[in-house]
């Protein structure tokens, strides 16, 4: 069951309206500002994984795709779209990125891209990490697409699957 902006939360008695930054006092959509926060070291790390059939993951770690090296090109994916983050996601803000860390580990029938972002800056990274996750993974598929697809053209056994934040870390100045 779908909850409106006004119900009341479970764990702490106030209402969701209450909690929500990006809207105004008359519940129109703006963006948060974070003009008067310091700036502070942050750091977001993000996962998910891609499922493939296993001859797919094999022609993956052999380097025999027809389109080219799919990992490197994902990884390519990654980076660029962390930086354009702020451009796709209507009110996440444009922040200096002086990081990006990209990892797949391979499985049998799997790979696992783990995106690592780094900022000094007003907001976190996180949404940043996600949305490299999610376009790395994406350029996976369109990558080993053909060899995905079955004889109806639909993609049985491809799934992008657990994407999610793993870690999150505002580190404070020690000086």
């Amino acid at each position: 069951m779908c909850k409106n902006a006004t119900d009341r939360n479970e764990d702490d008695g106030r209402s969701t309206d209450e909690k929500l930054t990006h809207t105004d006092d008359n519940g129109d959509v703006q963006m948060v500002n974070v003009g008067e926060k310091p700036d502070t070291a942050r750091r977001a790390v993000a996962e998910g994984e891609i499922h493939l059939q296993q001859s797919t993951v094999e022609a993956i770690r052999d380097n025999d795709v027809k389109k080219g090296d799919v990992l490197a090109t994902a990884r390519i994916g990654a980076v660029q779209a962390v930086k354009h983050t702020w451009e796709t996601i209507p009110m996440c803000h444009q922040i200096p990125i002086t990081n990006v860390d990209t990892d797949f580990s391979v499985h049998a029938d799997r790979a696992v891209l783990t995106v690592a972002v780094e900022t000094t800056g007003k907001t976190g990274c996180e949404m940043e990490a996600l949305e490299g996750v999610t376009t790395g993974l994406n350029v996976v598929w369109d990558m080993v697409k053909a060899a995905e697809k079955n004889a109806d053209g639909n993609y049985p056994d491809t799934a992008i699957r657990n994407v999610r934040v793993v870690e999150k870390e505002k580190r404070s100045d020690s000086k």
